[in-house]
């Protein structure tokens, strides 16, 4: 069940040689979409010329349907979430497993206009069911690299140097947009760690990719 293991099936954790050749790292973005958070997100990110990966979930999809096609407009990648982030993902059984990936993937795809391609459950749990379901439905899974713990830590320059420390290529960073900590100053925390980051990545002569390009 752990978020990064393989015993289960495949699970991209790392990218590929040929993205780290090519001194590439993915930023993932899980949760959104938040009509008062991803906007201002992909405005950092637009003004780093950095592109990421967002999980957004199905039912926050359906309700912010303008927020999923911005994000593809602005040249990222949206990708499976689940349909209603259950925190008991990982203990459904087989037909509950397949509907709430499925109806997230109907609803982002009809929204986007492009079909996800790649699913991550809540908190990066699961159990044996869920490989044979995205083998069939033509998903693959995807995890992390490094984990800030922004949704219990508000203190930006933690996030930051979980993230930034040490940091290579093939890496792949995970923040999130909704359901994430609070700074002293009430904003969320991921606002205050994407400008910081970005600098970081740059200056380690990193290319942040979509999990698409990476796999090119």
């Amino acid at each position: 069940m752990l978020p990064r293991t393989t015993l289960l099936g495949p699970n991209l954790n790392r990218l590929p040689a040929t993205a780290i050749a090519r001194r590439e790292i993915a930023l993932t973005i899980d949760d959104g979409p938040n009509p008062e958070v991803t906007p201002r997100v992909l405005d950092l990110l637009d003004a780093a010329g950095v592109k990421a990966s967002f999980f957004c979930i199905g039912r926050f999809a359906r309700q912010y349907p303008a927020v999923c096609r911005e994000i593809v407009t602005r040249g990222h990648s949206v990708e499976n979430h689940g349909d209603s982030h259950s925190w008991v993902f990982a203990t459904f059984g087989l037909k509950r497993i397949r509907s709430e990936i499925a109806d997230a993937q109907a609803t982002l795809a009809d929204i986007t206009g492009q079909a996800p391609r790649f699913f991550r459950p809540t908190a990066g749990l699961r159990n044996p069911l869920l490989d044979p379901v995205l083998a069939s439905l033509d998903l693959k899974l995807a995890s992390w690299t490094r984990r800030p713990y922004d949704t219990r830590d508000g203190d930006p320059q933690r996030i930051h140097s979980r993230l930034a420390s040490d940091l290579g290529p093939g890496d792949i960073l995970l923040l999130h947009d909704r359901h994430g900590a609070s700074t002293a100053d009430g904003e969320p925390v991921i606002l205050a760690v994407l400008p910081r980051l970005m600098d970081s990545i740059k200056k380690a002569r990193l290319t942040p990719v979509t999990l698409n390009a990476a796999l090119r």
